[in-house]
C-alpha cells in the first residue's frame, strides 16, 4: 500500500444550509450540502495500488481521446484540420508520466495512438509521435459512438491508475448504432472512467451529447465554430490534469421511516443523482460524485421524514464521504454534515425558506423550463414556447445568472425581465439555440 504524507492527500468538507423547522405535521426536509475539496494529491480508488509520486506532480492518470473521423467531418475540410489540431493541443497539456492514447470514431473505432491496444506515457518523445500519428487521420465512414467508449474504456483498463478520463469530441448523429446499444455502452462504462463531451458544428444531437456527458459524469459544451476546439480542447485537458482523487461518493444515511425524495447537483450544473443510488448498508446508499480537483459543488438532499408534534426534532439524514474499494470496503473521507429536522409552532420559522435552498430551486427550474421552451419551440408550440421562455428569462434575471440571459436574448426578444414578458424571434441561429440547450443546466452559486 502507499503511504502518503499530509501533502498528498487532499481535505473534504460538507457544508449544511438548510431552515430545519418543520410545522405540526411536516414532513418535507430540503438541505443543500457544499462538498469542497482542497488540496494535495491522491491515489483515489486504486488506494492499494503501488503508485507513489513526490509532492507537487499529482496522482496517477489515463486519459483517452476520441475524435469523430467521420465523413462529415470533411465538411468542411478544415473541421478535420482544427479536430487534428485541437487533439495535438491536449496532448501538449498531458503532465509528464499520464498514460493516453488516441482513438479515431467512425462506424467502427480505430486505435490512432500508440496502437497495440494499450497506452502511451506522455514525454516529449511520445507527445510528437502522437502528433505525427494525428496528421493521418482522414474522414470517411459513419458514426457509432458506442463502439468509441467501448474501446476507450478497454484501453483505460489496460492502465493501473487513479484517475481514468476521457475526452470525446462528435460533430454528428449517432446514426450507425441503436440508441439501445448507445445505451448499453455507456451502462458498461458507467463509473470505470468519466468522460468530457464536444458537439462541434451544429450538425450533432444535443441530447445525445449531453446525456454521454451525464452518464459518464463529465462536461457537455458545444463549439459551433471548430476554429476554437483547440482552446476548448486545451481547457478540458488542464482541467482533467487539475484531478486528484476519483471515484468519491455522497453517502446518504437515513432514520427508520425517512424516505430519500432526491440527491441532486445543482452547482456548478444542475445533474440528477437519485437514479444512481447504490445500497450500501442499512438505510444509507452511495450516490456517485465524480473525480475531483480543487473544486466546490453544491447538492439539494430532500427527505421526507414521519410527521411529528411540537417541540419534537430528529436526524433527518447523516451526509459523509466516501471512496468504494475492492471487496465492498470502502475509505471514509472524514468530512460529515447532518440534517436535522425540528417542529415548530413558531410559523415565521417553519415557513421560512431557506435562501440557498430556494436559489438552487429555482436554478432548476430554469435548466427545465429552457428545455421545455426550446422543445415546445420545435414543435411549433409557439405559444407554450413563449410561455416557458418567458419563465426562464425571468428566473435567469432573478437569480443573477447572466450568462443564461445573454443566451436566452438570442432566442427571445426580453419585453420586460421581471415579469417574464417575451417575444419568441422570428429568425434563430441554430447555433443559438443549440447553444441555450447545451447549457441550460449550468447553474450560478448563491451568495453565502
Amino acid at each position: 500500500m502507499a503511504i502518503l504524507s499530509k501533502s498528498n492527500v487532499p481535505q473534504f468538507s460538507v457544508d449544511v444550509y438548510q431552515n430545519e423547522y418543520l410545522p405540526e405535521g411536516g414532513r418535507e426536509v430540503n438541505a443543500i450540502v457544499t462538498v469542497t475539496a482542497t488540496g494535495g494529491g491522491t491515489i483515489g480508488s486504486a488506494v492499494t495500488a503501488p503508485h507513489l509520486f513526490s509532492p507537487g506532480e499529482g496522482p496517477s492518470a489515463a486519459v483517452v481521446l476520441m475524435v469523430d473521423c467521420s465523413g462529415s467531418m470533411d465538411y468542411p475540410p478544415t473541421k478535420m484540420r482544427n479536430a487534428r489540431d485541437a487533439t495535438a493541443a491536449a496532448i501538449d497539456t498531458l503532465r509528464d508520466g499520464v498514460h493516453f492514447a488516441v482513438v479515431g470514431g467512425t462506424h467502427v473505432a480505430k486505435e490512432v495512438y500508440p496502437g497495440g491496444g494499450g497506452l502511451a506515457v506522455a514525454g516529449d518523445a511520445t507527445r510528437e509521435e502522437a502528433r505525427q500519428a494525428l496528421r493521418k487521420l482522414s474522414a470517411g465512414g459513419g458514426t457509432a459512438i458506442g463502439t468509441w467508449l467501448g474501446l476507450a474504456d478497454r484501453l483505460l483498463a489496460s492502465a493501473d491508475v487513479a484517475i481514468r478520463h476521457g475526452i470525446l469530441l462528435t460533430d454528428g448523429r449517432n446514426e450507425h448504432e441503436s440508441p439501445e446499444d448507445l445505451r448499453a455502452a455507456l451502462d458498461a462504462c458507467a463509473g470505470r472512467f468519466t468522460c468530457d463531451a464536444r458537439g462541434v458544428g451544429t450538425d450533432w444531437e444535443v441530447k445525445e451529447v449531453t446525456g454521454i456527458a451525464s452518464a459518464l459524469l463529465g462536461t457537455a459544451d458545444i463549439v459551433a465554430d471548430p476554429a476554437r476546439l483547440a482552446a476548448d480542447f486545451t481547457r478540458m485537458m488542464e482541467t482533467a490534469m487539475g484531478k486528484e482523487v476519483a471515484d468519491v461518493s455522497l453517502r446518504l444515511w437515513t432514520p427508520v421511516g425517512t424516505t430519500v425524495r432526491f440527491v441532486k447537483q445543482v452547482a456548478p450544473t444542475v445533474e440528477e443523482l437519485t437514479g444512481r443510488r447504490s445500497e450500501s448498508g442499512p438505510r444509507a446508499g452511495d450516490y456517485p460524485l465524480g473525480s475531483w480537483g480543487d473544486e466546490s459543488r453544491d447538492y439539494h438532499v430532500c427527505v421526507e421524514v414521519p410527521p411529528a408534534g411540537i417541540g419534537r426534532e430528529m436526524l433527518a439524514a447523516r451526509v459523509s464521504l466516501v471512496i468504494p474499494q475492492p471487496g465492498g470496503e470502502v475509505r471514509n473521507l472524514g468530512a460529515q454534515g447532518l440534517v436535522r429536522a425540528v417542529w415548530t409552532d413558531d410559523m415565521a420559522a417553519s415557513t421560512s425558506i431557506n435562501p440557498q435552498v430556494a436559489h438552487y430551486t429555482g436554478q432548476a427550474e430554469l435548466a427545465e423550463v429552457i428545455q421545455e421552451g426550446l422543445e415546445l419551440r420545435k414543435e411549433g408550440k409557439m405559444d407554450g414556447a413563449t410561455a416557458k421562455l418567458g419563465r426562464a428569462v425571468q428566473l435567469a434575471s432573478a437569480s443573477g445568472n447572466a450568462d443564461t440571459a445573454k443566451l436566452l436574448a438570442k432566442v427571445v426578444d426580453v419585453v420586460d425581465a421581471a415579469t417574464g414578458t417575451v417575444r419568441l424571434k422570428a429568425k434563430v441561429e441554430e447555433a443559438d439555440e443549440m447553444t441555450l440547450e447545451t447549457r441550460s443546466t449550468k447553474t450560478v452559486r448563491v451568495k453565502k
